[in-house]
């Protein structure tokens, strides 16, 4: 606690009086980049300069945090290069100044690149902002397009649950594909769009379609439903069609003990990421597996030195919003960088790796039927998204493999 209320107090006096941005000496000769985050620092900290909560440190103020200090981490590897780059950090909850006025600043006239971790709302105004600029909007967190169309400078990195959904339908036809298939899911909206995305996704599929079985369950889960789909001579691939950590981990538990007389492989929503419980022993041997567009390896030589500056500074582990942090500020700087200040189409280059392969590609909308497809026929340019998404496959809480 001491540590990292100390690293928030450094923060506070980084931004000064005007709570609005944390900003390095700006000139001309450089390349601009502005940063919008969540930090509380009004809520954290009074008119003196106190920390608010004394001994505590509200959850709430986390994510910005966390992800300053990787860009913190990023900044001082950029200066190691020379990389000639500028960060503006901007306080999103500020109560002194709206969203709206900080982009009126003069200072955010020089930014060449935005990037924020964001709200809906929040999106949307940078989103336009970006556009109106003709400079790259960067969204880390925000798994949505929020709405927005018509937008080339709008970029997903988080990517969207439909390129889940296509992920996970050709992994299955790459590798089960003639194998006993059941689609389980419950009863809700998120569920019906679920299922929606894959009906898309199977009448445009360009191989053989899946012979899924498509089953629905309440939250009881009763596996006497189940029962009568289950074969001991044939391999079964289960997908659980919903966001809901609880009845995916229900069902995940109720099928543990058949997985030794039933072949079977758990296939999850990228919700299933964070979900601990995996590694009790109700979930003795099942292999589990679902997709996340974020993996760090934790043999990667990068990534246990940032462990070890935590370990020696705060006493404790980076956040996923750390390695985040540093990774999208690193990456983006560097691509900055090497093309002067101007990225146009070169957004999607996939060079400067950090811990993950991102694979920025357009989306495209078709206007008659307003569905995804690829760059042909009578389309429409949404926004860029990050397509790479790594298959992680865990036994008994652990990773076994990366695909």
């Amino acid at each position: 606690m001491k540590t990292l209320s100390g690293l928030i107090l450094s923060l506070f006096i980084l931004l000064g009086v005007t709570n609005s941005g944390i900003a390095q000496t700006q000139d001309s000769s450089k390349y601009h980049i502005a940063v919008f985050l969540p930090l509380y620092l009004d809520s954290a900290f009074d008119a003196s300069g106190n920390y608010r909560f004394d001994q505590n440190f509200p959850k709430y103020l986390n994510p910005g945090l966390e992800f300053y200090e990787g860009l913190q981490l990023a900044m001082d590897s950029l200066k190691k290069t020379g990389a000639p780059v500028d960060i503006t950090v901007y306080d999103t909850r500020s109560e002194s100044k709206s969203l709206e006025q900080m982009l009126e600043e003069p200072a955010f006239a020089k930014m060449q690149m935005i990037i924020g971790h964001v709200t809906v709302a929040e999106l949307r105004v940078l989103a336009n902002a970006a556009r109106n600029r003709s400079i790259p909007f960067i969204n880390v967190n925000f798994p949505n397009d929020g709405g927005i169309v018509n937008n080339p400078e709008y970029v997903i990195l988080n990517t969207t649950l439909h390129s889940h959904c296509e992920a996970i339908y050709k992994f299955i036809q790459r590798n089960w594909a003639t194998s006993n298939i059941l689609y389980l899911r419950k009863a809700g909206v998120q569920e019906d769009r679920l299922r929606i995305d894959f009906a898309d996704i199977e009448k445009n599929t360009a191989s053989v379609p899946l012979k899924m079985k498509y089953i629905n369950l309440d939250n009881s889960v009763d596996l006497r439903l189940l029962a009568p789909y289950l074969d001991s001579n044939v391999k079964t691939v289960i997908l659980v069609g919903s966001l809901d950590e609880n009845f995916g981990k229900s069902i995940c538990a109720k099928l543990a003990p058949l997985s030794k007389s039933y072949p079977m492989k758990m296939l999850g929503m990228p919700t299933w990421d964070a979900v601990n419980d995996f590694n009790t022993p109700a979930y003795a041997d099942l292999e589990i597996y679902y997709t996340t567009p974020f993996y760090i390896n934790p043999a990667d030589s990068l990534a246990m030195s940032i462990q070890q500056y935590f370990k020696t500074r705060f006493y404790s582990r980076p956040s996923d919003m750390v390695y985040r942090g540093f990774e999208t500020v690193l990456h983006f700087g560097q691509l900055l960088e090497v093309n002067k200040g101007k990225l146009d189409g070169n957004i999607g280059i996939r060079k400067f790796k950090v811990f993950n392969d991102f694979d920025i590609q357009p989306v495209f909308t078709n206007k008659e039927t307003g569905t995804q497809v690829t760059a042909t026929g009578t389309i429409t340019l949404q926004y860029l998204e990050n397509k790479k998404l790594y298959f992680i496959k865990k036994v008994n809480g652990n990773v076994v493999a990366v695909y």
